[in-house]
């Protein structure tokens, strides 16, 4: 399919003419443009070949979803459609420990403000695979991250032929145990996809959630995500987010569970040590 065409979609989505388009780096999936408008204004643009015809509205509603009035800065939506989003646009800034301890204590905020239930009410996506968010109303989280966030993802990377039959018996012996091994809590406001490319270090010391799986979840699930493949001050952004709401004894712990989630999706769109390694983490829980 050929690439598509920024001042098209600019056209299509916003109605105002285009001046300049600059591609942006960083996306794994995706591909996005800094948009200059006429005018001046600054916007970004987000596309991708192939998506889904509900991929960049269940991303808008997701970014509005995850807007608290205390929480971290999310772009504003400027328009969505079948193959877009734009967005406001957040300038880059460095990272600090400082914005890193204030991003802390709003993930934290943005956390508590309650979703009301695990999931949530629209079909989400994390990458570019769709991810169920219905959730009965009374279904626990181990039930819902079982059936949700694990199984599936087991099912399709055992059929990409990245998780073996053992790997996958591992985790799937796991399950029936979450409720046990994961203190329960109330349902918080997750991003779902928060590892360090998803969070953005803007001017003033702002720190922004962008590219989202928005659901309601465990609230470790979002730290561990960070820790995944690590982040800047990720120390100061847990000693910040415990200051101001403090994780059950033994949260260290459990981060191989939480990070089942993301590493099977790995799996599933890149193959590779993915699943070996989702099982390996969870192998001392499976075993006890």
């Amino acid at each position: 399919m050929p690439p598509l065409d920024p001042s098209t979609l600019v056209a299509e989505l916003l109605g105002r003419p285009l001046v300049a388009a600059t591609r942006l780096g960083g996306g794994d999936i995706a591909d996005a443009w800094l948009l200059t408008l006429e005018g001046g204004e600054r916007a970004v643009l987000k596309t991708m070949s192939g998506a889904d015809a509900d991929f960049f509205a269940a991303e808008a509603r997701g970014l509005e979803w995850l807007r608290t009035p205390q929480g971290p800065p999310v772009p504003r939506v400027l328009a969505a459609g079948p193959a877009g989003i734009v967005m406001e646009y957040a300038a880059p800034g460095a990272p600090t420990p400082d914005a890193a301890a204030d991003f802390g204590r709003r993930l934290a905020r943005m956390h508590a403000a309650s979703p009301g239930g695990f999931g949530a009410p629209w079909p989400g996506f994390i990458g570019s695979i769709p991810m169920d968010n219905a959730s009965p109303d009374g279904e626990s989280w181990a039930d819902f991250f079982a059936r949700c966030r694990v199984a599936p993802y087991v099912r399709a990377a055992r059929d990409r032929g990245s998780l073996s039959a053992t790997d996958a018996h591992v985790i799937e012996s796991l399950l029936p145990r979450l409720a046990d091994l994961v203190p329960a809590e109330p349902p918080a406001r997750l991003h779902g996809d928060l590892w360090s490319g998803n969070v953005h270090w803007g001017k003033g010391s702002r720190v922004w959630l962008i590219d989202p799986a928005a659901h309601g979840g465990h609230r470790e699930s979002d730290l561990a995500m960070l820790a995944l493949f690590g982040a800047p001050h990720l120390d100061a952004i847990v000693t910040a987010y415990q200051e101001e709401a403090p994780l059950a004894t033994g949260c260290r712990d459990r981060i191989p569970i939480h990070q089942l989630f993301p590493l099977l999706v790995h799996a599933v769109l890149f193959g590779g040590g993915y699943g070996p390694r989702a099982a390996a983490g969870v192998a001392p829980f499976a075993a006890r």
